[in-house]
């Protein structure tokens, strides 16, 4: 019977000072519909670095103390205070989603039905050797599968399944997606191909260019050359994509690809309107690789929509009949359309280290990271 293990936790005092050590957390006794799940593997997605460091500046970073003693300080600015009040005094547990092993169960039928099996959870606080969670938030991994492959079994799958469902419901036929060689990117171009939706992805360099490519995308430009607003417009004509889910958020790109998507509608266009074209152009911003203000340059007419988007709201809004059935494809599918890569792979302490947190908080493509909380 466990009773405690470490837990990584980040904590911002009243100065700005941000504080992100190891603390030993008491492990529950599961209710009856809760179980204990020995975390063998858990990604550091965008989304946690989100609530890891906030808006820390990590060039002030430093480190003190070593291995699981270890204490990382960083300073976030004055002028973003104001928007972190809520969790200012207050040691957050970190990490959305994990796997690993059911080691304790209640006494409900399925909650006892998960004890000995290896699980994908969420729920947050996945930053931990142990992690008490409902058995209803357990995804069980098919024979044979292990924790590292069921470890992002949730928010890039969900989310990718949730583009296809969003562009469908509100009545597009083809979408964009941008920083399109992350481990996100890459399952949506394998999630299309499977279900024969037309995709168009948007990178950041040749080489991004050539690996989409090889991994089977028909559409791939870098936003970086001098012909990629004319040749997304030529894509978006061949598509007739009219949705877009972008990741940078800051900077002129999203602004850029309502322009293109506005150019390529015009292209069909039988009559001139001062309004632009009457065809919704919708951009949903899913993340802030760029923290730079969006711009939007108004060459798109007035039939345009920018709005925010995150998966669990969508899945709330698929209700639990059709996200349960998501869950389940995931399940069948983790190490085809939905499988993860990782570059490298460290230990809770390790994660604390200042040449480690450096290389993870880039949030380069290509450089995920997953921790394993149980590693010797």
């Amino acid at each position: 019977m466990v009773t405690s293990g470490l837990q990584l936790v980040s904590l911002l005092k009243p100065d700005g000072e941000l504080e992100v050590s190891l603390a030993s957390a008491a492990t529950p006794r599961p209710g009856p519909d809760e179980v204990i799940v020995r975390i063998e593997a858990t990604p550091i997605n965008p989304s946690d670095l989100g609530l890891l460091f906030g808006p820390a500046d990590l060039e002030t970073a430093s480190v003190t103390g070593t291995g699981t003693q270890a204490v990382l300080r960083a300073r976030v600015p004055e002028r973003a205070m104001p928007a972190l009040a809520a969790r200012v005094g207050h040691a957050m547990p970190v990490g959305n989603e994990g796997a690993g092993a059911v080691i304790e169960a209640g006494s409900s039928p399925a909650a006892q039905a998960l004890l000995g099996k290896t699980v994908a959870a969420l729920g947050g606080g996945m930053y931990a050797q142990y992690r008490c969670v409902r058995a209803e938030l357990c995804l069980e991994l098919p024979q044979g599968t292990s924790a590292e492959d069921g470890a992002s079994a949730f928010v890039n799958p969900l989310t990718a399944l949730c583009f296809l469902e969003t562009m469908r419901r509100e009545g597009h036929k083809a979408l964009v997606n941008t920083a399109a060689a992350s481990n996100l990117g890459q399952m949506l171009v394998r999630l299309c191909n499977k279900d024969d939706v037309a995709l168009i992805n948007i990178v950041r360099s040749a080489e991004q260019v050539q690996l989409l490519r090889g991994s089977g995308a028909t559409y791939v430009f870098d936003s970086s050359s001098p012909d990629f607003a004319r040749d997304l417009t030529e894509a978006i004509v061949a598509t007739g994509a009219t949705i877009a889910f972008d990741a940078i958020g800051g900077g002129k790109l999203g602004g850029q690809i309502l322009g293109c998507i506005e150019a390529a509608l015009n292209r069909s266009a039988t009559t001139y309107s001062r309004y632009g074209s009457a065809t919704l152009k919708q951009l949903y911003i899913y993340g802030a690789l760029d923290v730079r203000p969006t711009e939007l340059t108004r060459s798109f007419g007035l039939a345009w929509s920018v709005g925010g988007w995150l998966v669990t709201p969508w899945l709330q809004k698929l209700g639990v009949a059709t996200s349960n059935a998501l869950k389940q494809r995931v399940a069948r599918e983790l190490t085809t359309t939905f499988a993860s890569s990782y570059s490298r792979r460290v230990s809770l302490a390790d994660a604390l280290q200042l040449d480690t947190v450096r290389a993870y908080g880039k949030r380069a493509t290509g450089e995920k990271f997953l921790i394993t909380p149980n590693a010797t």
